[in-house]
C-alpha cells in the first residue's frame, strides 16, 4: 500500500511476529504509514508496536463480559439525556426531520412508517455543480401539482362549468413539458376542451340538489391533479453544501431516485431503514442503522463508542431481515421461555410454552437468575471437572 510514497510494510510485520502481536490488517498498516511519516528508527518502531499492543489487549472484550448488557446501558443512559425536538434543514421551516430520543426510539423499534421519512440525493462530479440539471431532477422528484402552474382558476355554478389558465411561466420555471401536462389532464379528465393554455371542464353532473357539491369536488380534483413527482415525495429543497448542489426531499423512495440519471449512487441516502434493506439489503441496512444512531447521538453532542451501536445492529439483522429490539422482535423471539416470560406478556408465553410443551435449556442469564443458579457470565461461563486419580 502507498501513501505519498513506499511504506514498508515487511519491516513492520517483522516488528510485529517478534512482539507476537495479532494486529488486524488495517492497523498494520496504519502503524507502516505512521512509521514512514516520522521516519521512526528500528528501536522506536518496537516501542510503538509494544505501546499498541497493550492498548489493543486493553480494548478487547475479555471472554465472558456481559456485552449485551453493557450495550443496552452506555446507549440507554445518554438516551435520558436527549431533547425532544426537531430539526431545521437549512432554516427551511417546511421540512423537518426527527431527532433526539423519539428518532433513536424509531430505530430500534424498527418502526416500518417513521414520522419524517426524508432522503439526501447527491449527483455524480461533472452533474453536482450544474444548477439548472439539479432544478430539472429536482421538479421530476418533487410533488407538483396542476394548482401549483396556474394562472387562474374559475368555477362557473349558474353555467355549472370550470374554466382554468395555466401560466406558461410557471410551467418554464418548474423544468416543466406543456404537452405532458395537457397529456396528464386529458387522460384525468374526459371532457374538456383545450384552447392553448385555456381549458374549459364541462362535467356531466346530475340536475339534483347535490350538484354544485358535485362540481366543488371536481374542482378540487382537478386543482390536485399531480402532474409530476415520485410516488411517496412531497416536498424538495436544493441546497448548496461546499460546491456541489444538493436535494433534501420530504418523503422517501430509493429505488426510483437510484434510478435517475446523474443520481450517485453511493452518496445517496434515506432515513428509512426499511426501504434500504428492500433495495440495498441487509448488509446495508445494518450500516444504516450504525449511522442513523450514531448521527443522532452526536447531533444531541453524546458520544456513545460505536461497538455498542454495532452490536444492537447486529442484533437486530442477524436473522437477514431488520427486527425490532422488543416483544416483536428479538426479545419476543429468545429461545428461553423464561426469557420471553420475564419481559412482557409473562401469561400469555407460559400458557403458549405448557401447550407446546416446550423446554428450556436455561443456557442464557435471564433464566439462571430467576430460578437462583449463577449466570453463564464472567467466572459463571467457566466449569471446573474433576478428574478423580485412579
Amino acid at each position: 500500500m502507498e501513501s505519498g510514497g513506499f511504506v514498508d510494510i515487511d519491516r513492520v510485520e517483522k516488528v510485529i511476529k517478534r512482539r507476537r502481536a495479532n494486529f488486524p490488517e488495517k492497523l498494520i498498516y496504519e502503524i507502516a504509514e505512521a512509521a514512514e511519516k516520522h521516519e521512526l528508527k528500528a528501536k522506536e518502531l518496537e516501542t510503538l508496536v509494544g505501546d499498541i499492543k497493550k492498548a489493543y489487549e486493553r480494548a478487547r472484550v475479555e471472554k465472558g463480559e456481559a456485552v449485551g448488557t453493557v450495550a443496552a446501558q452506555s446507549v440507554g443512559e445518554p438516551g435520558t439525556q436527549m431533547t425532544m425536538r426537531t430539526f431545521h434543514y437549512a432554516g427551511v421551516a417546511e421540512l423537518n426531520v426527527t431527532l433526539g430520543l423519539p428518532r433513536l426510539i424509531e430505530i430500534v423499534d424498527a418502526r416500518k412508517k417513521i414520522s419524517t421519512p426524508t432522503m439526501a440525493i447527491y449527483f455524480e462530479e461533472e452533474y453536482g455543480t450544474d444548477e439548472e440539471f439539479v432544478r430539472k431532477i429536482a421538479n421530476r422528484i418533487g410533488k407538483i401539482v396542476l394548482n401549483d402552474i396556474l394562472k387562474d382558476f374559475n368555477v362557473n355554478y349558474a353555467s355549472m362549468s370550470m374554466n382554468i389558465e395555466i401560466d406558461e411561466e410557471k410551467v418554464h420555471d418548474k423544468r416543466l413539458e406543456y404537452d405532458d401536462i395537457i397529456a396528464k389532464i386529458e387522460k384525468a379528465f374526459k371532457r374538456v376542451e383545450i384552447n392553448k393554455n385555456l381549458l374549459s371542464f364541462e362535467p356531466t353532473i346530475s340536475e339534483s340538489k347535490h350538484a354544485i357539491r358535485e362540481l366543488r369536488l371536481l374542482a378540487d380534483k382537478v386543482r390536485d391533479l399531480q402532474i409530476s413527482g415520485v410516488k411517496n415525495i412531497g416536498k424538495v429543497v436544493i441546497s448548496k453544501e461546499s460546491l456541489e448542489w444538493v436535494i433534501h426531499t420530504e418523503g422517501s423512495n430509493l429505488g426510483a431516485v437510484l434510478k435517475m440519471e446523474g443520481v450517485n449512487k453511493t452518496r445517496t441516502t434515506t432515513n428509512d431503514i426499511h426501504e434500504v434493506e428492500k433495495v440495498l439489503g441487509i448488509e446495508a441496512a445494518r450500516n444504516a442503522i450504525i449511522h442513523e444512531a450514531q448521527s443522532t447521538m452526536e447531533e444531541q453532542g453524546l458520544t456513545v463508542d460505536v461497538r455498542h451501536i454495532m452490536l444492537v445492529a447486529d442484533m437486530m439483522t442477524a436473522d437477514g431481515k431488520v427486527k425490532s429490539i422488543g416483544r416483536h422482535g428479538i426479545s419476543g423471539e429468545k429461545a428461553s421461555v423464561l426469557a420471553r416470560a420475564s419481559f412482557e406478556e409473562t401469561g400469555k408465553h407460559l400458557l403458549r410454552a405448557s401447550i407446546r410443551g416446550e423446554i428450556d435449556h436455561l443456557t442464557g442469564i435471564i433464566e439462571n437468575i430467576i430460578i437462583g443458579q449463577p449466570i453463564p457470565l464472567g467466572t459463571g461461563s467457566v466449569g471446573v471437572i474433576m478428574k478423580p486419580r485412579k
